[in-house]
């Protein structure tokens, strides 16, 4: 049995199916597009936190900015689990809010 692994791995490395060693990273390589807030993904509390994210929050859904229970109960939920409680968070809101934080990187 072992030598039958042997010869398999073996023929594997000199028909080429197994590489000897992985790739070397190119220099030229773009660095990693940094990341951006979700309305479905990212707790309302860090968007608060964040002055770019919550400029944008004020300024398309104010009447969910001014929602106490948005700026208090709403920090551990995100914008897409709330949305059922806020008849201002539509589909379409929700995607022109994300398309507003697609232009601004997330912090930490």
């Amino acid at each position: 049995m072992r030598k039958t692994l042997t010869t398999l791995a073996m023929a594997a490395l000199t028909l080429g199916a197994l590489p000897l060693s992985t790739p070397a990273f190119s220099q030229n390589a773009p660095a990693a597009q940094p990341a951006h807030y979700s309305v479905d993904r990212t707790l309302i509390g860090k968007l608060i936190d964040d002055p770019a994210a919550a400029a944008i929050l004020k300024k398309l859904v104010p009447t969910v900015w001014g929602n106490e229970m948005f700026q208090s109960m709403g920090r551990d939920q995100t914008l897409k689990g709330v949305q059922q409680y806020e008849q201002d968070l539509t589909d379409a809101k929700l995607a022109e809010i994300q398309a507003e934080f697609d232009k601004i990187p997330a912090k930490g």
